[in-house]
């Protein structure tokens, strides 16, 4: 193989030559977290749309079925032009002599990713998208919160609970109603069909350091749950499910040390059960500890948008 030439342009804002005066740019379309893929029909039934699949349709975590993290679409380079362009994530694959990567913001239409691979050949192509699918999946998933955000500010809810009990503000939509609230627990819940959205936020001491694994969240929130959440039966509660191995890990959001952990909840003596997403942030030095954790219940349909909207609302926090 030639030599390859690495060529990484981040959010370039513009392209080709300057031009004068700001530019009028369509709103961009689509569902959230779909990706639309341009490359020829025979690349991508072949190796290079199998890489892409694989890299762009890894499991969402934390569901109790298998969801992908995008939803691909196809599309042939024919056919890439007016509204086609209007995509808000776009993967665009095409022949050039040195290959590289760009990712430029709001080319075609705003809000707007669109990542553009080249290389002599669908080998190298394939290569390019290999070194960079984690920053384009990372680009692509912010691109998608900012526009989760933007469509959740069209109608959104005072949220003066949250301020007034842990001195936090949360952005979401006033579909949310407060559910219940306690000196230390609030609880907002959305209707769905068949179902419901839940939201619950509550501060606890310093964990246990000790704990291993996902083990020190689980006893926090099986501890909350069986006081505060109650399951339809009586003597129900929400309980983490042991037969499923949640999904955990050590951030800095907010700027603050926080743990992850994603997996599926169930009722004790209930037939009740969901996916869950749950962040732990230490609050200042005196290591009292600020817990948001959102939660789904809703039989027999996909989850992975419901869980992405939660996790967006919990990824807004600001603090006064």
């Amino acid at each position: 193989m030639k030599r390859v030439v690495f060529l990484l342009l981040i959010l370039l804002f513009s392209c080709g030559q300057p031009q004068k005066g700001p530019r009028l740019l369509a709103d961009s379309s689509g569902r959230i977290n779909a990706v639309t893929i341009i490359m020829p029909e025979n690349d991508w039934k072949g190796q290079l749309g199998q890489i892409v699949r694989k890299e762009l349709e890894k499991e969402y975590e934390g569901l109790p079925l298998m969801e992908p993290q995008f939803t691909l679409s196809y599309m042939s380079p024919k056919l890439f032009n007016g509204f086609a362009k209007h995509s808000r994530n776009i993967l665009h694959f095409s022949k050039d002599s040195t290959a590289k990567m760009n990712l430029y913001q709001n080319q075609f239409a705003k809000p707007q990713v669109v990542s553009q691979i080249q290389g002599e050949d669908s080998e190298v192509q394939a290569f390019m998208f290999e070194e960079n699918a984690s920053l384009i999946r990372r680009t692509f998933v912010e691109n998608e919160r900012k526009e989760k955000r933007r469509r959740m500010m069209k109608s959104p809810a005072k949220a003066t609970v949250f301020m007034k009990t842990f001195g936090i503000k949360l952005t979401y939509p006033t579909a949310y109603k407060t559910f219940k609230t306690d000196t230390n627990f609030v609880w907002i819940q959305k209707a769905i069909p068949k179902g419901h959205l839940n939201l619950i936020a509550y501060r606890v001491e310093a964990p246990d350091r000790n704990s291993k694994g996902a083990l020190m969240t689980i006893a926090i929130r099986d501890s909350v749950g069986k006081k505060q959440i109650p399951g339809r039966l009586p003597n129900s509660y929400m309980a983490t499910e042991a037969a499923y191995r949640p999904y955990r890990y050590k951030t800095n959001f907010n700027q603050r040390e926080t743990y992850v952990t994603k997996g599926v909840w169930s009722a004790a003596n209930d037939y009740m059960a969901g996916p869950f997403v749950h962040y732990i942030i230490r609050e200042g030095e005196n290591d009292e500890w600020l817990a948001l954790e959102g939660f789904t219940f809703a039989p027999s349909v996909n989850k992975r948008e419901y869980m992405f909207e939660l996790e967006t609302i919990i990824r807004s926090l600001e603090r006064k």
